[in-house]
């Protein structure tokens, strides 16, 4: 049943050697980066050594009745079919998923019932069929659907663990797989908690909760299974507000910190490589020993520029002010 986990990770690295990375195009401004000609003709050109990487500004064109509406996650089926998450607004229905060939060729778009709340998408393969696990920030619920959108089941917050008055304080951002059939939920834009729960989807054990200490997280935004070969599976994630990366061991237990980071954002692992992308403008990649490698559209002009923005949403966050668009 767990096959898909590491096959899904051997097609997507190789789509990630051999296609252009969009990934870096998206953390950094093509003039910032400052390799295209004046013509523009020329491709942008970010990382270093074996990790030099093109960057491809037209990739992935939407028809006419769509446009993007700040995009998240991003995931890649067996058929090397790209499944990109957009949020959507809730009061204007759309396509919240669109979906292209390696090429970047709009193929197909679903998922209106998201509008408002899309972000996070994984896929894994279970029982020989491919499904999209999606996280709903809106209207606070994870769906599991097939690869044309048919919901299989939804789950709203979790009542066993007792910690929730009611809905209003919880709101997923990403899961990620357990070795086992099931998977983790981070309550990243809710109560940064972790919410476990079996192949059925059953729950099994709530941990974290806000805070800075060990164990605890403050917007644990993106999560990944890390199980690399030489190390024991375990779950990294991406504690963003404190600027760390955190393991846990797969019952919950905290193992260890990544520091170095700023404003992590996700994680994705490709071979013995871990990538984070960085809300401040910067994707970084790590070794096996999570020794950083290098960064992709890295700009320091550019990235003091982004952290400036931030800080000031964040300031702004801490007086009680919302944001429509939320970070």
């Amino acid at each position: 049943m767990m096959t898909r986990h590491t096959q899904i990770r051997t097609t997507r690295r190789e789509f990630l050697r051999t296609a252009t990375t969009t990934v870096a195009t998206v953390s950094a401004a093509p003039a910032i980066l400052g390799a295209e000609d004046k013509s523009g003709s020329r491709p942008a050109i970010t990382g270093h050594g074996e990790f030099t990487y093109e960057c491809d500004h037209h990739w992935g064109q939407l028809p006419d009745n769509l446009e993007w509406r700040v995009t998240h996650g991003v995931c890649v089926d067996e058929a090397g079919l790209v499944y990109i998450k957009m949020r959507g607004e809730a009061d204007k229905p759309t396509d919240t998923i669109v979906v292209f060939d390696p090429d970047g060729k709009y193929v197909r778009s679903f998922g209106k019932e998201f509008s408002g709340g899309g972000h996070g998408i994984d896929i894994r393969r279970e029982d020989g069929q491919e499904f999209l696990y999606l996280s709903d920030t809106y209207h606070r619920l994870v769906a599991k659907t097939d690869l044309r959108g048919e919901l299989v089941w939804a789950l709203g917050y979790p009542r066993e663990p007792g910690i929730y008055e009611s809905r209003k304080t919880y709101s997923p951002t990403n899961l990620c797989f357990a070795p086992d059939g099931g998977f983790y939920i981070g309550d990243g834009y809710g109560s940064s908690y972790i919410h476990q729960y079996d192949r059925n989807a059953q729950w099994v054990r709530t941990w974290g909760g806000k805070g800075s200490e060990k164990g605890k997280m403050d917007t644990p935004h993106g999560m990944w299974l890390d199980d690399r070969l030489s190390r024991e599976p375990s779950i990294v994630i991406a504690d963003r507000a404190n600027a760390r990366l955190q393991y846990f061991s797969l019952d919950g237990e905290h193992l260890s910190f990544v520091e170095g980071v700023s404003f992590p954002a996700d994680i994705d692992i490709r071979g013995d490589i871990l990538l984070c992308p960085d809300l401040f403008a910067r994707l970084a990649l790590y070794d096996i020993n999570n020794k950083l490698i290098t960064y992709l559209g890295y700009d320091k002009a550019w990235y003091d520029h982004v952290v400036e923005d931030v800080d000031r949403g964040m300031a702004e966050i801490r007086r009680g002010i919302t944001f429509k668009d939320g970070f």
